[in-house]
């Protein structure tokens, strides 16, 4: 994958070490801080420095309010800061939404940037069915932005799914450039035909029709609907049994090329692959090596091949 510039995600400010914790302290990941940064821009934000609480401060959490969620102080509850936080929130997610990020990395369990599982109280009792204040904006004002928490990308398939949304996502924002087309969208979808049929693909043909009915559509809302769709389709983590289907399906292109036992090789890599035995790595080595043997203009251009550089190391365990 050619990267002309880095990509741009939002981070909760601890995620990449910055002290602004409760305690002074961070929540430093290692693989965002570290292992990724050459690939990223980041753009830090700390909802509760944002609203102007100290470093370090009293904690906060979530608690039923009669009919709202309040973000208040764990010892002293009447010290709300939820109006605070909605107004600063609403007004982060609007100057964000200039900044065309290609992904966000929370801090899980945070009252204010947690994406999942936060923890609401009420009266004494604890559900663990809430969601940060500040994250809750972010994700209803863009929708189709790929969000992850840090602790979760400690697993491996989470992970590479996160980045695959986020290069698709910049990529896409990059074949834009100079002015969103009906052809710039269409000649995208080319190239990610396979990616989408390794990821849903029930999204595969319904951005399909989607892009086949392009003269119905106004370009900004083709544009709109193009991208939800697309981020929509992606979450859905391509599994064995899709990219098996995919490495099958590109198999078939080079079946007057190959031999009888070339043939057999590769439908028993492939074999091997779904069954768990080897990575997928190891059939998409032995594709590339025949698409570089018999090129295909299609194939060539094909971002399944290579979602993101492949310096991150990702696809190794899948």
């Amino acid at each position: 994958m050619e990267i002309t510039k880095k990509v741009k995600i939002g981070v909760s400010a601890c995620v990449i070490g910055e002290k602004v914790r409760f305690d002074s302290g961070h929540k430093m990941n290692r693989f965002v801080a570290n292992e990724i940064k050459e690939y990223f821009d980041y753009v830090p934000v700390c909802p509760e420095v944002g609203i102007g609480l100290s470093v370090p401060r009293p904690t906060i959490r979530l608690m039923y309010d009669e009919e709202r969620i309040a973000l208040v102080e764990t010892k002293d509850a009447s010290r709300d800061y939820t109006d605070k936080m909605h107004a600063f929130s609403d007004a982060k997610v609007d100057e964000l939404m200039g900044e065309q990020l290609c992904g966000y990395v929370v801090c899980a369990k945070s009252p204010t940037c947690g994406m999942e599982r936060v923890k609401v109280y009420k009266k004494g009792h604890a559900d663990t069915n809430g969601v940060g204040l500040y994250t809750k904006t972010l994700m209803e004002k863009m929708p189709w932005l790929p969000v992850e928490e840090d602790g979760r990308l400690q697993d491996p398939i989470l992970k590479e799914n996160f980045i695959t949304r986020a290069f698709c996502l910049h990529d896409f924002y990059q074949s834009m450039e100079g002015g969103v087309t009906a052809g710039k969208i269409v000649a995208f979808h080319s190239r990610y035909k396979l990616t989408l049929m390794a990821h849903r693909t029930e999204s595969y043909r319904e951005l399909g029709r989607l892009v086949a009915n392009v003269s119905k559509y106004s370009i900004e809302e083709f544009f709109t609907l193009y991208r939800q769709g697309l981020m929509d389709a992606l979450k859905n983590r391509a599994d064995r049994k899709n990219n098996t289907n995919v490495l099958m399906h590109i198999q078939g292109y080079f079946k007057k090329y190959l031999d009888k036992d070339q043939k057999a090789e590769l439908s028993e890599i492939i074999l091997q692959y779904r069954e768990g035995v080897l990575p997928l790595l190891a059939p998409l080595t032995l594709l590339k090596h025949y698409l570089n043997q018999y090129p295909d203009e299609y194939l060539s251009q094909q971002q399944f091949f290579a979602p993101y550089p492949q310096e991150l190391r990702l696809r190794y365990g899948l």
